[in-house]
């Protein structure tokens, strides 16, 4: 019996890929983590999984999370050092989540956008319907040198009867992002299925937590310690990008 509960405990989740490239936990700058404290405590937690580099994303969005380098800098900054009084070992970086919107543009155009290593930029559309000039303002931060990653195109509902748009996207040479959120029925049995729809058909180039708060990082936990989890990284492992291309 004893040997038995010493089992049980020793078990803990462990994950596939070490770079988590979508996380919302610097304090105070959208709907993620308000204090550092809380930040940091998830970002040990993540450790515990085996992730050694963290590239966080606060929300950019017009109206609601109108976010500069001015706001998100000191923010980061607060964050980090937090980190470092916990005495976790991890390598953290600052870039963000991009909103396609009118913000974003003017943000672009002032040479205000922090992307991630090696260029690429993390952007998201609208849950509502897709970004009226979307296919062009992807094209066109493709001519300025970015490489942009779409955040979780499994959520976006209007796609879920045009499935063709994700080939056209994909085909363009738009790379997407799936949050393991979404893999772990968080949104919903539709979401998870076009999650599931995307690793299938090889449009997978990136997997991010998106994590928020505690409630996310407990939900992801349970899912690595099951059947389902190791069924997506047998299909996802040596073909995503996470550790090799940032």
């Amino acid at each position: 019996m004893f040997n038995f509960f010493r089992k049980k405990q020793a078990e803990r989740p462990e994950i596939f890929f070490h770079t988590d490239i979508h996380c919302h936990l610097v304090p105070g700058v959208d709907d993620g983590q308000s204090t550092p404290e809380g930040g940091a405590e998830l970002i040990a937690r993540e450790k515990e999984w085996g992730i050694e580099r963290i590239i966080v994303t606060p929300h950019v969005t017009q109206d609601t999370f109108e976010n500069t380098p001015d706001t998100l800098v000191p923010a980061f900054g607060r964050l980090r050092d937090a980190v470092r009084e916990r005495g976790v070992d991890i390598d953290l970086k600052l870039s963000a989540e991009y909103r396609i919107d009118a913000f974003f543009t003017s943000q672009l155009d002032k040479g205000l956008v922090t992307p991630m290593p090696n260029n690429y930029l993390l952007v998201e559309n609208s849950f509502i319907q897709e970004s009226w000039n979307l296919d062009k303002i992807l094209f066109d931060l493709k001519m300025r040198g970015y490489k942009p990653i779409l955040a979780h195109p499994e959520r976006y509902a209007y796609y879920f009867t045009n499935k063709n748009r994700y080939h056209q996207l994909h085909d363009a040479g738009n790379l997407f992002q799936v949050n393991l959120l979404s893999l772990a029925g968080n949104y919903g049995k539709e979401v998870k299925q076009m999650a599931e729809y995307l690793i299938d058909n090889d449009m997978v180039d990136f997997i991010g937590t998106d994590m928020h708060n505690e409630k996310h990082c407990a939900t992801i936990e349970s899912y690595l310690m099951s059947k389902d989890y190791r069924h997506h990284a047998a299909k996802l492992r040596d073909r995503i990008f996470n550790d090799t291309a940032l």
